[in-house]
């Protein structure tokens, strides 16, 4: 399994995906808990990579990350340019607009939460075409 993971300053997107591209877990957490939340699914999945954007505080995040996670977790950075944009798409292919918002442009609409989560999908989609 792959863990991926969209580092911010305030909050994390993170995610957790089969080679399969199966998404097993995806959730936006503030960034004091991330390391824990991040070891929680450690325990639970099988996690035998970290992918990680390589933009905002990406430096300082591998380095605590590689403190507070397994030495056999390899943590790769990809390019994380317009993965917000793709993520804001994807989130309306995941929760289609219901009601009167389904009338809206798509590029007008605006997701009605953070989705740094979906961040996370789309960096190991990134990782996962590239190999």
């Amino acid at each position: 399994m792959i863990l991926g993971f969209d580092p911010g300053k305030d909050k994390c997107g993170i995610a957790v995906m089969g080679r399969d591209k199966k998404v097993c877990y995806h959730q936006v957490v503030l960034s004091e808990a991330a390391i824990s939340t991040i070891q929680s699914l450690c325990q639970q999945f099988p996690i035998e990579l970290f992918v990680m954007g390589d933009q905002t505080t990406s430096k300082s995040w591998k380095q605590k990350l590689t403190q507070s996670l397994s030495p056999e977790i390899e943590i790769v950075r990809v390019d994380e340019r317009f993965s917000s944009l793709e993520a804001k798409e994807r989130y309306w292919e995941m929760y289609p607009p219901t009601g009167l918002s389904r009338l809206i442009p798509q590029g007008m609409r605006t997701p009605p939460r953070p989705v740094d989560d979906i961040v996370a999908i789309v960096l190991i989609e990134r990782y996962l075409n590239k190999t």
